[in-house]
C-alpha cells in the first residue's frame, strides 16, 4: 500500500529536525552579517575532507539513481554500474590533474575559467548555456522525478511533493556552501543506510522465494537466476548495445562524459574551491569510495526485483495495466514491503538524495548568476553583502521556475534518459574546451568560439544521421550515444587545433592560466587510496566482464 505508518512518519521526521537543526545551527556560527560572497558560494576554507566527500556524493546522487538507475539494473543488470565504478576512476584523475589548476588560479566559477583562459565572449556564452541547462532541465527534472518517486512511495499530491521538496531544499541552500557541504554528510548517511535496508530486503525475499534464507544466498540466487545481468560488456547486436556500446564502457565516451561531468561542471567541482589542495584531494578520493558502494544500494535490488518477477511475486506490481513492464517501478515496489518504520527511513533516504541534489544545484545556480552575470554586467560595484542578497534571491527564484515546470514534464516518457542525452549535446564541447585549455598554451580564444558555437549542430548531426543519410537513400544504423559523444570530442579536438595553429591573433587573449606541475605531485596516502580503488575496480570488471 502506498502509505506511511505512524512509526514512519516518527522516523522521517526525526530525520527532518536533525538536518534542519544541524543546518540552522551550522549556519548560526556565520551570522549573515559577516558572510561574503567566498562564505557564501565556497565555505573558503571551512569544509573538511569528510564534508567535501560527502557533498560530492549527496549532490550527485538523486531520484533518477533510486528509481532510474534501479530500473536499468532490474532491465539490463550489473552493466548500468559503470555510470558509477568509472565516476571513481574518474575522480582520481580530477583530484590529480583538475583541482590544482583552479586552485592554484583561483577559480571560484568554470565560466571564470573561460574568462580567464580565453574570453569573458566564451565565458558569457557558456554561462548562460549552463544556467538555461541547470534550471529549465536540470533542477526541475530532479524536482520532477523527487515528486514522483514520493508521490508513487506515499500517495502525497504531486503538487504538494514539489512544494515540500523545495521549501526544504530552500532553507538548506540559502545558508550558503558550509551548510549544504555540513548537511550534506546528514544526508549521505542517511541516504546510503537506508538504501542498503532496501538492499537487504530484496535479497532476503529472493532467499526465502528460492528455499533459503540470508543476504549471502539471496546474492547468491540471483546471480545464479540472472547470470545474463551480471555481464558488464554488451556486444554489437545486444539488445542493450545502444544505451551501454561495449568498450565505450571502458574506453572513449564514458571517459569524456565523467571527465566532463565531474571535473568541469560547476555543480561538483564548486564543493573542493574553497579549500586547500591537500583538504579538496582528501575529500574526492572519499568521494571515489563512496562511488563504488552505490550500485549495492540501487543497481542490486533493481536485479533481485527482476528475479523476483521472473519467478511471480513481482509479475502484478511490475506492469501496467496494459501488462507492460515498468522497470521503473522496480524500487518504489520493494520499498513498499518495508516493515513499518524501515519504510520511514527508506523515505527519508529517498528524500536526502533529492533535497541535496536541489540544494547543491541551486547554489551552482545562484554562483554562475551572481558572480558571472550580475557582478559582471549589472552591478560592478556591488557589495559583498549585496552579491549574497542576490545570490539568495537567484536561489528563490530558480526554485520558482522549476515548481512551475515541473509538471510540464509529465507528457514525456523516459524523461531522465531524454534529458541525459540531449543536456549531454554540448559535452564533448565543453571538455575540449578545458582540456586544451588546461594543457595547451597555443589554444586560441577564436578556436574555443568555434568550438561552441558547433558542438551542438555536431551532435544533432551525428544524433539523426541515420534521417539524413535516409535523404540520400542510404540505410545506415544509428550511432550509439557514446560513441556519438566520443565522434564529437574528437572532431572538436581536431577543430580546436586547426583553428588555433591558424589563428593569426596568435595566443589567447586574456589572462593566461598557471599550471605548475608540481602541483600534480601527490602524498604517499592518496596514492595507495588511489592504487586500492584502481584495484577494486579491476577485480569488479574481471569478475562481471
Amino acid at each position: 500500500m502506498n502509505h506511511l505508518a505512524t512509526a514512519d512518519y516518527i522516523v522521517f521526521f526525526i530525520y527532518f529536525i536533525i538536518v534542519v537543526g544541524y543546518g540552522y545551527w551550522v549556519y548560526r556560527r556565520k551570522r549573515q552579517a559577516q558572510m561574503n560572497t567566498t562564505d557564501f558560494f565556497l565555505a573558503e576554507g571551512s569544509l573538511t575532507w569528510w564534508a567535501i566527500g560527502a557533498s560530492l556524493i549527496a549532490s550527485n546522487i538523486s531520484a533518477e539513481h533510486f528509481i532510474g538507475m534501479a530500473g536499468s539494473g532490474f532491465a539490463m543488470g550489473l552493466a548500468i554500474s559503470s555510470y558509477e565504478w568509472f565516476a571513481a576512476a574518474t575522480l582520481i584523475i580530477v583530484a590529480v590533474f583538475f583541482i590544482p589548476i583552479y586552485l592554484r588560479n583561483h577559480i571560484y566559477t568554470m565560466p571564470q575559467f573561460l574568462a580567464q583562459r580565453y574570453s569573458d565572449t566564451v565565458s558569457t556564452i557558456l554561462a548562460v548555456f549552463w544556467l538555461v541547462v541547470y534550471v529549465l532541465v536540470n533542477l526541475t527534472s530532479i524536482l520532477y522525478l523527487g515528486a514522483i518517486a514520493i508521490e508513487s512511495l506515499v500517495g502525497i499530491s504531486f503538487t504538494t511533493c514539489t512544494i515540500g521538496l523545495a521549501l526544504f531544499a530552500i532553507f538548506i541552500t540559502l545558508g550558503g556552501m558550509k551548510v549544504i557541504g555540513y548537511t550534506d554528510v546528514i544526508q549521505v548517511v542517511v541516504l546510503i543506510f537506508g538504501g542498503l535496508v532496501v538492499t537487504y530486503l530484496a535479497l532476503q525475499l529472493v532467499a526465502q522465494e528460492t528455499g533459503t534464507a540470508g543476504v549471502w544466498n539471496g546474492l547468491l540466487a540471483i546471480h545464479k537466476q540472472a547470470d545474463s545481468h551480471f555481464h558488464m560488456f554488451f556486444p554489437k547486436g545486444h539488445p542493450h548495445y545502444e544505451v551501454l556500446p561495449g568498450m565505450a564502457l571502458v574506453t572513449g565516451g564514458m571517459w569524456i562524459n565523467n571527465l566532463s561531468y565531474w571535473g568541469c561542471n560547476q555543480y561538483i567541482v564548486q564543493r573542493a574551491l574553497g579549500a586547500d589542495l591537500k583538504t579538496a584531494r582528501s575529500g574526492i578520493l572519499f568521494a571515489a569510495f563512496l562511488k563504488l558502494l552505490i550500485p549495492v544500494i540501487v543497481v542490486i535490488p533493481g536485479i533481485a526485483a527482476f528475479v523476483l518477477y521472473q519467478n511471480g511475486p513481482f509479475r502484478a506490481a511490475m506492469t501496467d495495466a496494459a501488462g507492460v513492464v515498468k522497470p521503473d517501478h522496480a524500487y518504489p515496489v520493494l520499498m513498499n514491503l518495508l516493515p513499518i518504520g524501515m519504510k520511514g527511513l527508506a523515505f527519508a533516504a529517498l528524500t536526502a538524495a533529492v533535497v541535496a541534489s536541489l540544494a547543491g544545484k541551486c547554489n551552482s545556480i545562484s554562483t554562475i548568476f551572481t558572480l558571472d552575470l550580475y557582478k559582471k554586467y549589472i552591478d560592478k560595484s556591488a557589495s559583498e553583502q549585496k552579491l549574497v542578497n542576490v545570490g539568495r534571491w537567484a536561489i528563490i527564484g530558480s526554485f520558482g521556475v522549476a515548481i512551475l515546470l515541473a509538471p510540464m514534464l509529465r507528457s514525456l516518457d523516459q524523461v531522465y534518459q531524454y534529458i541525459q542525452e540531449y543536456t549531454n549535446f554540448i559535452t564533448p564541447g565543453v571538455f575540449a574546451i578545458f582540456l586544451l585549455g588546461f594543457f595547451w598554451k597555443r589554444a586560441t580564444n577564436r578556436a574555443a568560439m568555434t568550438v561552441a558555437i558547433l558542438t551542438i549542430p555536431f551532435s544533432t548531426l551525428l544524433k539523426f544521421w541515420p534521417e539524413v543519410m535516409g535523404l540520400l537513400n542510404v540505410q545506415v544504423d544509428s550511432i550509439p550515444f557514446l560513441h556519438r559523444t566520443t565522434l564529437v570530442f574528437c572532431i572538436d579536438m581536431v577543430l580546436m587545433v586547426i583553428v588555433s595553429l591558424t589563428d593569426p591573433a596568435g595566443y589567447a587573449t586574456g589572462k593566461s592560466i598557471e599550471v605548475d606541475q608540481r602541483l600534480f605531485r601527490v602524498t604517499p596516502s592518496f596514492v595507495a587510496g588511489s592504487v586500492g580503488i584502481f584495484a577494486i575496480l579491476a577485480v569488479l570488471y574481471t569478475m562481471f566482464w
